[in-house]
């Protein structure tokens, strides 16, 4: 029995590798969706530079104002960089400005206008706004504070209370561990991983079997001193066997390409996708069992995958949608198999933590494989 399975399973994997869909949808559209997905989504996942320049234009009347206001900025973690001039100063990509005689027109209790301008929108520009801001409204309590007892407001006055001890601290700790959500090549790869394996094992897997009994291949094998369930092991590990060379071939570029870390555990990582594996081939061949026509296989295949897709978090990470969303996830083989891998690769989770997520598609793999040893079709 062994032997009819290998060789079943060889024949398949051969037919199936001889048709030009396989080598496009197994192979080359991930690569595509690695490197478009990622680069679209990578941004997000970029770490701030450790020293964010600004560019800082004050006149020579500007005063010791501004030389506190710089104090200030370096503190909130800014390389502050003096310019003399307009076009100097377009070369920065954070950009700010301090008007003629600040400190001696401050004093006099005059309003006083800063202009910032940074290259880029979204967050981080915002974020810059807020500690800019920061900075200014610091400098305008330390001069109140250096006049509050009529004392003088010199630039000694406002080094003396920079450097003297807060009477509030914040105590700072972890407190738990924090969970960097994946993007750019980090969730692309993985994601268009998942997507195209059930893709394939749906459409391909699926089709080449409704076509099998189409041309009567199956009726033949029904003759043959074969038993149902060999015929159905052998067909289902040709499906497997085609998903593990598209994950590999989709592992291999996600390292090599696009620098992907597969976390500590990457036994646990392959372990994770070969029972997703299983699970998508068995799936693919009920498609294939169970569809009346190649179209209704192929329609429900390419509809039923990119919905799983979607709702799995193979997209865009489940983790930045509602918690019910991701609890309809949960549901989906993709949901599984996305959010062990995302423990593993990017939440530092040991290994026991996709263990629930393995024994339930390892079973679920199993309670197709029993359902099509039963009601396997040979034509």
């Amino acid at each position: 029995m062994l032997r009819a399975v290998i060789f079943l399973a060889r024949k398949d994997l051969a037919q199936m590798f001889r048709h030009p869909s396989t080598w496009l949808w197994a192979f080359l559209m991930p690569l595509l969706f690695f490197f478009f997905i990622g680069n679209v989504t990578g941004g997000f996942s970029r770490p701030r530079p450790a020293v964010e320049r600004i560019g800082m234009l004050a006149p020579a009347d500007a005063g010791f104002l501004a030389e506190h206001l710089e104090r200030r900025l370096r503190q909130l973690g800014y390389r502050v960089e003096r310019v003399q001039d307009e076009q100097a100063l377009a070369a920065y990509a954070r950009r700010l400005t301090v008007p003629s005689r600040f400190t001696e027109d401050a004093l006099k209790g005059k309003q006083m206008l800063l202009r910032f301008g940074r290259t880029g929108e979204g967050v981080a520009a915002f974020y810059d706004e807020i500690r800019v801001k920061r900075a200014a409204y610091t400098v305008l309590a330390d001069l109140l504070v250096a006049v509050r007892d009529g004392g003088p407001a010199t630039a000694e006055a406002l080094e003396k209370l920079a450097a003297a001890p807060h009477n509030i601290q914040v105590a700072v700790s972890a407190a738990g561990k924090r969970k960097v959500i994946p993007s750019g090549f980090q969730q692309a790869v993985p994601g268009s991983m998942v997507m195209f394996l059930l893709l394939v094992m749906f459409t391909t897997g699926g089709v080449s079997l409704h076509q099998e009994r189409t041309l009567g291949i199956l009726r033949r094998l029904a003759s043959a001193p074969i038993s149902r369930g060999a015929v159905v092991a052998g067909k289902w590990l040709s499906r497997f066997g085609l998903g593990m060379i598209q994950t590999a071939f989709g592992m291999a570029a996600g390292t090599l390409f696009f620098k992907v870390d597969w976390g500590a555990d990457f036994g646990a990582v392959v372990l994770l996708l070969v029972s997703y594996g299983a699970l998508a081939a068995a799936g693919g061949m009920i498609l294939g069992n169970f569809g009346k026509t190649e179209g209704q296989v192929v329609g429900l295949g390419v509809i039923l995958s990119n919905a799983m897709a979607m709702l799995g978090g193979c997209w865009w990470p489940a983790e930045i949608t509602p918690l019910w969303a991701q609890r309809i996830g949960l549901l989906f083989p993709t949901g599984w198999a996305m959010d062990g891998l995302h423990r593993l690769m990017s939440f530092g989770d040991a290994p026991v933590a996709v263990v629930p997520h393995i024994a339930a598609m390892l079973l679920a793999a199993l309670a197709a494989g029993a359902v099509l040893a039963r009601r396997f079709r040979f034509q």
